[in-house]
């Protein structure tokens, strides 16, 4: 006697059956099988054509589903290879300042805490040459980064690297990521800003750096970050730049800067003599290349987005309450602003 199944019942009725037994029961596709007494590649022809004909709806009830349609949508806005990102806070701002400043503590952590993951993956095996930017969210990076060792692994400066003492500073980030893999570290010797064009015109032509630039060149990632043209960015804290250049620039509709190089809300850069003295891998040389930027703190928004325009980078982790924000200004076309901060957040 043939075993009992359910396989010569009309396909509607079979397709039903078989989506009950895999969606409500939580059989596997094989265990669907065996209980219709059908191939298992019958079983995935009828799930498919359930979910084709609308017989079978999924939805995903997790708080964290918005996070990937956000990561999805500037993703697909700026033509990413992907976006990262991290948990929301959802901290009442209200534009508090003692509130920004910890939701961007919490934040660069967090983003730092998901760069390093990611960069784990690509220092698993072989030779890598990564080169990196600099920023308190790079040196999250570094600090994040552990049980990975790879002496193979190359970082080097993207910029020049001498600046007042900061842990963030393009010499301690490079260090600290080959200390925590075993890899080898290589900088520029150099300042960031030189006094004058002059001045980097002579030093960019050193050996030394020419090789550390040539090195860069050849990196198989890059990890940028971004400034916000405020007197609370690194460029400022650092005194790189005076209060006069800072509204200079601003006059001139910077909104943003990264690696030396200034631009306006749009995307386009500015030209302007701060930029013409920095000692820096050229921004054009980054085009097209594997070039991933981590944004991270509510007042990067603005300059978050005006760099994603810019068209250079590939790749984007970024907080959760960042990103929502930066969503929301691409989806209403409108540039992202400070005093905006309530309502994009809210939205």
């Amino acid at each position: 006697m043939l075993p009992l199944t359910l396989s010569q019942e009309p396909d509607d009725a079979l397709m039903v059956r078989a989506a009950w037994l895999y969606y409500e029961v939580g059989m596997t596709q094989e265990e669907a099988a065996s209980r219709l007494g059908v191939p298992r590649t019958r079983v995935v022809r009828l799930l498919a054509e359930a979910r084709e004909r609308g017989l079978v709806s999924i939805s995903i009830q997790h708080d964290s589903i918005r996070d990937l349609r956000t990561e999805h949508a500037i993703a697909t806005r700026y033509k990413l290879d992907f976006c990262l990102t991290t948990p929301r806070l959802e901290l009442p701002l209200k534009e508090d300042p003692a509130l920004v400043a910890t939701q961007g503590l919490i934040a660069r952590r967090s983003v730092g805490g998901a760069a390093a993951s990611l960069l784990k993956g690509m220092l698993a095996s072989g030779p890598v040459t990564i080169g990196v930017s600099w920023g308190r969210t790079l040196e999250q990076v570094a600090q994040h980064l552990s049980g990975v060792r790879n002496p193979l692994a190359r970082f080097v400066s993207l910029m020049g690297s001498l600046t007042r003492n900061s842990a963030s500073n393009p010499f301690e980030v490079v260090q600290a990521l080959a200390a925590r893999t075993g890899g080898e570290g290589y900088f520029l010797p150099v300042p960031f800003i030189a006094d004058t064009r002059r001045d980097r015109d002579v030093l960019i032509g050193q050996r030394i750096v020419a090789e550390a630039l040539d090195l860069a060149r050849a990196a198989d990632l890059y990890l940028i970050s971004v400034g916000e043209m405020t007197e609370r960015s690194v460029l400022r804290q650092q005194q790189m730049i005076s209060p006069s250049e800072l509204a200079d620039l601003r006059a001139h509709g910077a909104v943003g800067d990264t690696l030396g190089v200034f631009f306006d809300a749009d995307g386009r850069l500015v030209s302007h003599p701060v930029a013409e003295r920095a000692i820096a891998m050229s921004f054009n040389e980054l085009r097209g290349r594997n070039v991933v930027l981590l944004a991270a703190g509510l007042e990067k928004i603005t300059a978050t987005v005006a760099l994603l325009r810019t068209g250079v980078v590939k790749g984007l982790v970024i907080d959760g309450d960042t990103a929502a924000a930066v969503a929301a200004a691409g989806a209403s076309h409108l540039d992202p602003v400070t005093k905006q901060l309530p309502k994009l957040i809210g939205a």
